[in-house]
């Protein structure tokens, strides 16, 4: 009789757990996007690159495994990103902010995600922004829990659901800079990229001019006159490479023009997926709480009891109990049918943002995720260029 008390205890701690599982705080506030000084002068902006994220499916949370797709997140790590460069764009705190295929082109900051996590009602991602001397500004994680309010019509034609994230990241990058970049560090910082990549093209001129420190940054040592002819040829090839760049920028604004309906319907179904997920686990539980409550109060009073009906009646309550967690069972059933569902939903997105192809002045290019292939061959064509133009001097 000791062991089944404690037995109803536990089965009681459990319901109370079950029962607090369900609790969600969800952020109703919104916030805008700071704006700096407008008069800034253009060489005291500096240029931001974004890499793609990291889907994070190396780092996806215990018991989320099996409702993160991983082909919606390779997908989401190109739309992240480039609504994050859309939105440092728009505050017009900084220079050019350009979605990368690499980092083979050094940018003045430079800022590389994580998805943590996202499913239509909560996203997460972690968020590391370096500059071009190698120091690191910070590390921070973002994380947002929105309401259905936010796939209302009226709402998603203002702004993207969890655009709070983006513009948080926005305000905090601002806030960094003004705390702690100087003018000159500003300067030193424009000029460290520049130099960066003239080393790519002409290690041999241009090493000199870098060196670092003990603590891994990078200082300028010298710098070349303003009229050296090799300097100015790096120059007019950084602006082809930045001008692929930009074709470049308008493949990805295709790509979430593309994907942008497709996934804002996978997010709501998603959100309510999630939601039903949550109702469906706990509704198990409870149902397996009260089958098992219901087995030992029936097995206490079919061994406990002392005439043939209390003894009926404690076998009638393990056939109740036990029919109690079967039907835990048979939700968990439909729980492995909302997964399934997610699943083709993830299939038919990749379906929906299928590969373009972008015209040159002297060729055609097929951008088709393998983004980063064709930025190399370019930067094999700008090395021969540079030679060339070199050559002539």
């Amino acid at each position: 009789m000791v062991k089944l008390k404690k037995l109803f205890a536990l089965v009681l701690l459990a319901s109370v757990a079950a029962a607090c599982s369900t609790h969600t705080v969800k952020s109703t506030t919104y916030t805008p996007i700071v704006q700096g000084s407008q008069n800034v002068p253009e060489d005291l902006l500096l240029d931001v690159g974004i890499a793609v994220f990291d889907p994070g499916i190396d780092e996806i949370r215990r018991g989320e495994e099996e409702t993160t797709n991983h082909e919606i997140r390779i997908a989401e790590s190109r739309y992240a990103p480039y609504l994050l460069s859309e939105t440092l764009q728009r505050s017009g705190n900084w220079g050019i902010v350009r979605l990368m295929p690499n980092a083979a082109s050094p940018m003045d900051v430079y800022i590389t995600g994580t998805i943590l996590q996202s499913n239509g009602e909560a996203m997460a991602v972690r968020i590391v922004v370096t500059d071009s001397t190698g120091q690191q500004w910070y590390t921070k994680v973002y994380d947002e829990v929105i309401s259905e309010f936010s796939y209302e019509p009226s709402q998603r034609q203002k702004n993207d659901p969890f655009q709070v994230i983006y513009n948080t990241i926005a305000n905090d990058l601002l806030a960094f800079r003004q705390r702690n970049v100087s003018d000159q560090e500003i300067i030193e910082i424009r000029t460290i990229s520049e130099l960066l990549f003239a080393q790519r093209f002409s290690p041999e001129v241009f090493d000199t001019y870098i060196n670092e420190n003990n603590r891994g940054k990078l200082e300028i040592s010298s710098l070349p006159a303003e009229n050296d002819p090799i300097l100015q040829r790096v120059r007019d090839i950084r602006e082809r490479d930045f001008m692929f760049i930009d074709t470049v920028q308008d493949y990805y604004a295709t790509y979430v023009r593309q994907m942008r309906l497709p996934y804002d319907s996978w997010r709501a179904l998603s959100y309510d997926e999630t939601i039903q997920l949550r109702k469906l686990r706990a509704s198990a539980r409870r149902r397996f709480v009260a089958g098992t409550a219901a087995v030992l109060g029936g097995l206490a009073a079919a061994t406990n009891g002392g005439n043939y009906a209390t003894q009926t009646g404690g076998a009638i309550g393990v056939g109740a109990g036990a029919y109690l967690i079967k039907s835990g069972f048979d939700k968990q059933t439909e729980v492995k049918i909302h997964m399934e569902v997610l699943e083709e939903l993830g299939q038919s997105l990749e379906n929906e943002v299928a590969p373009q192809v972008i015209n040159l002045d002297d060729r055609t290019i097929t951008l088709s995720g393998t983004v980063e292939e064709q930025y190399s061959q370019w930067r094999e064509i700008l090395a021969d260029i540079y030679a060339a133009d070199v050559g002539e001097l």
